[in-house]
């Protein structure tokens, strides 16, 4: 691997035992993107550009730890979401495309006006962030976790928006304020859909985050639920990503909570995701 031409038979020759060739290739150009700061037409434009010993053994060095298994996100320390980068780390979730379509579906909904949003769970902080960036008001979050708190801070400052952070569990405590808009995207896999998950997934990214008891699925969109309701005011929204199983149950659970004017949304995949 001498030159930017060599970088792609080096991935493709060491990791095609690992990836399928597209995410492979998807990889690849992130990787590029990140440390020589070239773009896929930059790639081609300048592939016979000879490469410096420390860019060959950065190249080296992710290839070695995506033998792994381990998270393109989590070796860069970085993801981008709704066209902001964040800051990953391995106890955070890293943020996931369906998400950015349920950030979407609140900043449209949500234009105009100046309004009090609250994010449940918040992980990195993309969420909340994102919907900052775009709209007009005041934005809470809290989490359980510390180190979500630590990430969340440092994405705050590198987006350059103001968002009160609470560490708070919110299982075992309640809410204290109101808000016209409450967003959460809260554990939702269940444990027996463990021996689903890549490995790239289920090896690395934080259980808490992602995984609840098959025997109370609907845990934390009942206690979310519940609690919201005290706290949300007149017209209020309350938005949910949801496990595709599910949709029908959370309709039905949100309907016996007084909520009113529910809607199912499919995700990109054609798979139930929000509410």
């Amino acid at each position: 691997m001498k030159k930017v031409s060599d970088i792609l038979p080096y991935f493709l020759n060491e990791l095609s035992d690992f990836y399928p060739e597209n995410e492979l290739k998807s990889i690849m150009y992130i990787s590029i993107g990140f440390h020589l700061g070239l773009t896929k037409s930059g790639i081609i434009l300048q592939s016979e550009k000879k490469l410096k010993d420390k860019e060959i053994s950065v190249l080296i060095n992710i290839v070695d730890r995506l033998k792994n298994m381990e998270p393109i996100q989590y070796i860069l320390s970085e993801t981008k979401f709704y066209g902001l980068s964040f800051y990953t780390k391995q106890e955070v979730l890293i943020p996931r495309p369906e998400t950015e379509e349920l950030v979407d579906w609140i900043i449209k909904d949500n234009k105009g006006s100046k309004k009090k949003y609250l994010d449940v769970g918040t992980g990195s902080g993309c969420v909340i962030i994102s919907i900052a960036k775009s709209l007009k008001g005041t934005f809470d979050a809290i989490d359980v976790s510390k180190e979500s708190i630590r990430v969340s801070n440092k994405n705050i400052v590198r987006n350059k928006v103001n968002v009160n952070l609470k560490r708070m569990d919110i299982l075992h405590a309640e809410l204290e304020g109101e808000w016209d808009v409450i967003v959460s995207n809260p554990p939702y896999v269940l444990d027996s859909e463990k021996g689903l998950m890549n490995k790239n997934v289920l090896n690395w990214e934080p259980d808490i985050a992602l995984f609840v008891e098959d025997t109370d699925p609907l845990l934390f969109y009942k206690e979310i639920a519940k609690k919201s309701s005290n706290v949300l005011r007149n017209n209020g929204f309350l938005y949910f990503e949801i496990n595709e199983k599910f949709g029908k149950e959370i309709i039905n659970l949100l309907e016996k909570m007084g909520f009113v004017n529910i809607e199912l949304k499919k995700d990109i995949n054609g798979k139930d995701r929000m509410v």
